[in-house]
């Protein structure tokens, strides 16, 4: 009966010594389990934090980087003069696009211009931005004509011209829609609505001039700030300016422009 309890009452004993040894080492790794489980949950928590905030600073800068507005460019000034875009290099520029022929809008636009040119320099000198008019008509606009027709606005405007292919180079480089169709004579106008301008030609051709409305702010470097449209008042315009300088000068510590 001994012989036969003994080996039960063993088998408690070891039972015993191995809950005994085993027991601290399981609760150990227990907590060991359990601290680095937090520690696991905290690090991929914080890292997803960090991942979304990168992506959202990423989409950011997608949302507001510049445009690829300019490029190279090569037309013909109101003095017959060549015009490229080495010639928008070391001022700031407003750079507009139209038609000599337009009733109101470009004039209005133009005139928008010449304020804020006069706003600039009043602030911060002479010379410091050049207002910039490209026509989309060269079918109609030659150099004796931009020259006449911007002598009605600022002293300072520079008109441009040059042939279809040339004008629709800048548009492209500069993202600029227009209408106006290669190969046509001198017209004359038969009508006007809705700030497209209908125009006849001898040949009895019939098409519209039609254009993107808003006017380009460049750097001193040729490269695109910030576009204005109709909406836009003159007093918005130099708001936009003043901080596109602030900005320019952090970038360029000492420069003159």
């Amino acid at each position: 009966m001994l012989t036969s309890k003994r080996p039960y009452s063993s088998g408690l004993e070891q039972a015993a010594r191995d809950r005994t040894a085993v027991g601290p080492a399981t609760w150990r790794s227990a907590v060991l389990f359990i601290v680095t489980g937090v520690g696991l949950y905290y690090y991929f928590e914080n890292e997803k934090k960090r991942v979304k905030a990168r992506k959202e600073a990423e989409l950011a800068n997608v949302k507001t980087g510049r445009p690829k507005v300019g490029g190279p460019f090569s037309l013909i000034d109101q003095d017959g003069k060549p015009f490229t875009e080495s010639n928008l290099l070391g001022k700031w520029s407003l750079v507009y696009f139209g038609f000599t022929n337009c009733p109101d809008i470009c004039p209005d636009e133009l005139d928008k211009m010449g304020v804020v040119v006069d706003l600039i320099e009043k602030q911060y000198g002479a010379d410091k931005v050049l207002p910039v008019f490209v026509s989309v008509d060269p079918a109609r606009d030659s150099v004796t004509q931009v020259k006449k027709y911007l002598s009605e606005f600022h002293p300072k405007m520079v008109g441009l011209t040059g042939s279809y292919d040339d004008v629709k180079k800048m548009c492209k480089a500069y993202r600029v829609y227009f209408s106006t169709p290669p190969d046509v004579k001198q017209g004359k106008q038969v009508a006007v609505y809705a700030g497209v301008q209908t125009l006849t030609y001898p040949s009895g051709e019939d098409y519209l001039v039609d254009h993107s409305i808003y006017f380009y702010l460049m750097d001193p470097e040729g490269q695109f700030v910030n576009a204005f449209g109709k909406s836009n008042t003159a007093s918005d315009v130099k708001l936009k300016f003043d901080e596109a300088i602030i900005e320019w000068r952090k970038d360029h510590p000492g420069g003159t422009v």
